[in-house]
């Protein structure tokens, strides 16, 4: 049940062995009946669960510890340079294990995956599991630096991007308010009062004059 378009060359290159065992046990996976019930919108499918997209990427990451920042971005590409759902996927699933390797450069490149991605189920977890994660370990200048590009991306025509710069303050913000919840909780102050003084973090009050001067396109 194998895709021949796989098993072939992406862009006339090899792909690379971490690449190679991704697809490969995706393609161990798949069931025609998932696949069919998945619709299309341009996108082929495999048919394989989540929970075996991310146990893939688990399998591969710890077969390649070796995998540095370059080496994470050129994996999460070649998975997301076939229009196929479960590689994009497994892409997202790869710069969610290695947040800690991303720098705010790296948002261009999310860009492109988000222009492309034509549906929630890639585009929510590229904006809430790593573009906001990673927007929020970023020190102030470089944060600075992101939440530019989160209004730009919330202005664009795009829709997908629009969702995204909506989306990815939203995990970030809610751990703050967990935090203060149970600072509040430890102090004996009830939950109303988180926010006077947790919340009050310079990026969050960035987050939130950009929020506020986004533009919702009104369409789901």
């Amino acid at each position: 049940m194998a895709f021949d378009c796989v098993r072939k060359s992406v862009n006339n290159r090899r792909m690379s062995d971490a690449g190679e065992f991704v697809d490969a046990a995706l393609q161990r996976e798949a069931s025609w009946e998932r696949a069919e019930d998945r619709g299309s919108d341009g996108l082929q499918f495999y048919g394989s669960t989540v929970g075996a997209v991310r146990g893939t990427v688990r399998d591969a990451l710890r077969r390649h510890r070796e995998l540095d920042h370059d080496a994470v971005l050129a994996l999460s590409s070649e998975l997301w340079s076939l229009p196929i759902f479960e590689r994009r996927l497994a892409a997202i699933v790869v710069l969610q294990s290695k947040l800690d390797l991303l720098r705010v450069t790296d948002l261009t490149r999310l860009e492109g995956f988000l222009r492309q991605a034509s549906r929630r189920e890639l585009v929510d977890p590229l904006a809430l599991d790593v573009v906001g994660p990673l927007i929020d370990r970023l020190g102030p200048r470089d944060a600075d630096r992101a939440v530019v590009v989160l209004d730009r991306w919330a202005a664009d025509g795009d829709h997908w991007l629009s969702r995204a710069a909506l989306l990815s303050p939203l995990r970030p913000l809610r751990t703050v308010v967990a935090i203060g919840m149970a600072l509040c909780a430890a102090r004996g102050q009830p939950p109303h009062r988180v926010g006077t003084g947790v919340l009050q973090t310079s990026l969050v009050k960035q987050w939130h004059g950009s929020l506020r001067r986004w533009q919702w396109p009104g369409r789901n």
